[in-house]
């Protein structure tokens, strides 16, 4: 079995600078989607830079830092790529690149790594130059060749052209020398309205490979003589391991070992039935002295005992206490409690080790943050961190679950395949039970509000007080607990938001649109029944609320001329509106809902606007809105994962931790707002509004404000 070597390039590029050197050769089990030669190529590559690569048959692989699980960047940033480099989209093909901390650092974070919905605000300008420079290399190679200055030659899809010769020239066939040629110390970019491809409907890269089957997930991936490993994990967060006996386990056929590992007891399998059986049939005692055993009431009113005592602030302006003494107001209180949420990939963890005949170990998965699992496996493994590659794999989904700093599925993973020796090849796996249950949640959340508003709809006071656990494991101010509310767009002169850190033994972890998750419902519910009190219209009372001008004032605009707000709904219907800002996008939508006949909300239209200035593909950030609506509303309707007397985790599966299903699924119209801004996320801008504008219509047809989610469990209690 020959290196998985890493695969950089001849030539690098990183903000238009830096060189590096390296070659690829690839274990020969692999296929070619698993070793990163792109599917429908078929000529050597070239490497023009870091990021570019250029086929002999005229196709152009450019190299993605970021993770492909569904929310488009293998598209975008080669439409990026292909904009400044005059490519014809059938040219382009997209496949991870090495993992690489500095050449392939997300320029938000400072290392490589996917999140924040910043794939493409961070990588706009950059990947734009990786292309300009790559065009600008093959410019100069055909001006050599045909000794013509290379001011007289153009390049329109995928063609080199010099027009006073007749000469002509695919990609392909000037690769080598423009591998050759110095890169360019500057560039310069297209204006916006040159563009070709940017802002235009392109297909996905990464569709037809999941259509026909042929995409490669890690799952997919099956040396010979692989073992398969599960581990068992306690029930209760914080147990450990107190005795196991694992003479049953050993009977199965196929398991081959039994170890107990930090994280729990690892079972080794030639097969994963073998494996889960083995696992099955283990006895473990667990030791609870450092367990969470307290039950989600029990913590829920944990929660709201501290809404009594002194927080951090968060914001701070005019003064809240002697605003609400004056008179001729009216005031609403409320108190609204949030559940622990589960991602719920489609894809649970797994990450396959092989390791080569020098000693060096090749690790497969889908991995958010590459650079963080080579850091983690290395020091387990006691290998230095070249000899540890990471290749990232296409994922299943994430909604933030494989973003981990500490990398804690690796650090199991790694421990799993040391314990064992590492002689064979090992794919390491988490059941659907196993993420369910396993923690790294979006913590659960309490607020209380209380606002006052005037006869005219001024809010003239409001004070909100936030209790949760801090996901960036803080004891002062944690942003993103109070992101959403400690910097709200509306117009109030008097504003106080607290916030409390809660430590608990569950591992909290952001989940798809963090702390917006809750403070966007808890703000957008509270403004509109604030609104409601004095009899002001929903839309109307929020843009007397906002800069008119603003972003935020746009998108409520579009969205509620999309739903022809203040017409009547259907019979039995009634239309809600949110607008949330979130990771620079601004996102209005206004839900049309009914009470169903199970009695519980039946959402039936979404009319979605957003502003995540210049739209690199709209077809995606469609894509994205409509998902992220879909994956917010079955959150809000039917999610939570609760602890049960004593501790226990309740949930496991789909069945009792469902998600939206495809008859429940509303009908989803959306308008991108035209902006010349630069680019912001659409991977998570979509999920906040979704929860409080479906609540804002149930208040409307039910008269009963939402105080818990999930929606259909409080009514089905």
């Amino acid at each position: 079995m020959t290196i998985h070597d890493i695969k950089t390039s001849r030539r690098g590029f990183l903000a238009g600078t830096g060189l590096i050197i390296g070659v690829a050769i690839a274990p020969k089990f692999l296929s070619a989607a698993q070793t990163g030669v792109p599917a429908g190529g078929s000529g050597e590559l070239r490497p023009l830079n870091a990021f570019v690569k250029i086929g002999t048959d005229d196709t152009v692989t450019v190299l993605s830092k970021h993770i492909e699980f569904g929310q488009g960047p293998f598209t975008g940033l080669a439409t990026l790529v292909a904009e400044e480099l005059d490519a014809d989209w059938s040219q382009m093909r997209a496949v991870h690149s090495p993992t690489d901390n500095k050449i392939y650092a997300n320029l938000a974070f400072g290392l490589q790594g996917t999140g924040g919905s910043s794939s493409i605000a961070n990588a706009y300008e950059q990947m734009r130059k990786a292309g300009a420079t790559a065009r600008a290399m093959l410019v100069a190679a055909a001006a050599e060749e045909w000794k013509v200055p290379v001011a007289e030659i153009t390049v329109e899809k995928g063609r080199v052209k010099h027009a006073s010769s007749g000469k002509e020239s695919g990609f392909g066939a000037l690769a080598d020398s423009a591998a050759r040629q110095t890169p360019p110390a500057d560039v310069k970019l297209k204006d916006p309205k040159d563009f070709v491809l940017i802002g235009t409907e392109l297909p996905k890269l990464d569709t037809q490979g999941k259509i026909n089957g042929t995409a490669i997930f890690t799952l997919d991936i099956t040396p010979d003589n692989l073992l398969v490993a599960v581990v068992a994990h306690p029930k209760h967060f914080g147990a450990t391991v107190k005795t196991f006996d694992d003479s049953e386990a050993r009977k199965v056929m196929g398991v081959v070992d039994v170890k107990q590992i930090p994280q729990g007891v690892a079972v080794y399998a030639d097969n994963t039935f073998a494996a889960l059986k083995g696992r099955e049939a283990l006895k473990v005692e667990w030791d609870l002295a450092k367990a969470e055993t307290r039950s989600s009431q029990e913590l829920a009113a944990e929660y709201i005992r501290h809404f009594d005592e002194p927080g951090l602030e968060a914001a701070n302006t005019g003064n809240v206490d002697e605003a609400f003494r004056k008179e001729g107001l009216q005031t609403v209180e409320a108190e609204i409690v949030f559940p622990f949420l589960a991602h719920a990939p489609m894809e649970p963890l797994d990450a396959v080790f092989i390791k080569a005949a020098d000693g060096s170990v090749d690790i497969y998965n889908g991995a958010q943050f590459p650079g963080f699992d080579q850091q983690v496996a290395a020091k387990i493994l006691g290998l230095d961190e070249k000899k540890v590659r990471v290749n990232t794999q296409l994922a299943g989904g994430s909604f933030g679950r494989k973003a981990q700093f500490g990398s804690p599925y690796m650090q199991e993973a790694a421990t799993t395949y040391a314990a064992i020796g590492g002689d064979r090849p090992l794919k390491h796996m988490w059941t659907r039970e196993d993420d369910i249950q396993g923690g790294f949640y979006r913590p659960m959340y309490a607020h209380k509000m209380r606002g006052a508003i005037d006869a005219e709809g001024h809010i003239t006071a409001w004070e909100q007080i936030i209790v949760g656990q801090s996901i960036m494991a803080k004891a002062d101010l944690d942003q993103t607990s109070v992101e959403g509310a400690s910097n709200l767009p509306y117009q109030i002169p008097n504003l106080k938001v607290t916030s409390h850190n809660i430590v608990l033994p569950i591992p909290p972890l952001w989940w798809r649109s963090v702390g917006h998750t809750h403070t966007g419902f808890a703000v957008e519910t509270f403004v509109d029944e604030l609104l409601a009190r004095v009899g002001r219209d929903p839309v109307e009372g929020r843009l007397a609320l906002l800069d008119k001008g603003s972003r935020h004032a746009g998108v409520l605009r579009k969205a509620s001329e999309m739903a022809d707000w203040g017409s009547t709904p259907p019979d039995g219907r009634a239309r809600g509106v949110a607008v949330v800002e979130s990771f620079g996008s601004f996102v209005g939508q206004v839900a049309e809902v009914s009470v169903g006949s199970d009695g519980a909300p039946r959402v039936h239209k979404v009319w979605c606007a957003v502003d995540c200035g210049v739209a690199v593909n709209p077809n995606i950030i469609k894509a994205q809105m409509e998902g992220g609506i879909g994956y917010g509303l079955g959150a809000v309707l039917f999610d939570a994962v609760t602890l049960g007397q004593g501790g226990r985790i309740v949930q496991s599966n789909f069945h009792d931790y469902r998600s939206i299903r495809i008859n429940e699924m509303p009908d989803v119209a959306v308008e991108i707002i035209r902006s010349a801004e630069k680019p912001t996320g659409v991977g998570e801008p979509g999920v906040p509004p979704i929860g409080p504008a479906v609540a804002n219509a149930w208040r409307k047809l039910t008269g009963t404000p939402v105080r818990q989610l999930p929606i259909v469990s409080v009514i089905s209690s």
